[in-house]
């Protein structure tokens, strides 16, 4: 026989483990009926530029909108759902369509006015180009 050293929160840890699996179980059902897309964004300082980089696949530049107001730059659009063809059956479409909006506050001393965008391959890069800095020369004041 082997002795074992009796836990009472070993068998309340394995009740969790269980309804956890239903939690995610149902979150899983709720996120496929009721999804909206989301485009995956990664943003990065450069020793010039803030850049803001949004994976975008199959959206047509048209349907991008890039505005600047009061220090905010916001990133919207639309994916639409594809026309399939109607002799294809699916199982399963993981595919996410909808209207997006990505919000990001700017930060100080950046040239709204040369703010411009590239897409290339699915990925959306908006560049934010930082105003230059004038050399911190000492500078002498005469007293009038």
């Amino acid at each position: 026989m082997l002795v074992t050293r009796y836990n009472p929160y070993s068998s309340a840890r394995r009740g969790l483990g269980v309804v956890n699996q239903l939690l995610n179980q149902l979150d899983s059902l709720q996120e496929e009926s009721i999804s909206s897309f989301v485009p995956v964004v990664n943003t990065r300082e450069g020793e010039f530029a803030y850049h803001v980089e949004l994976d975008l696949p199959g959206i047509k530049k048209e349907d991008i909108e890039i505005t600047t107001e009061d220090n905010i730059l916001t990133i919207s659009g639309e994916r639409k759902y594809k026309d399939e063809v109607k002799e294809d059956e699916y199982y399963k479409v993981e595919s996410v369509y909808g209207k997006f909006s990505r919000s990001f506050t700017l930060p100080e001393k950046i040239d709204v006015e040369n703010i411009h965008a590239e897409s290339s391959d699915g990925v959306l890069e908006v560049i934010i180009p930082k105003l230059k800095v004038e050399d911190a020369k000492p500078k002498k004041i005469e007293i009038k």
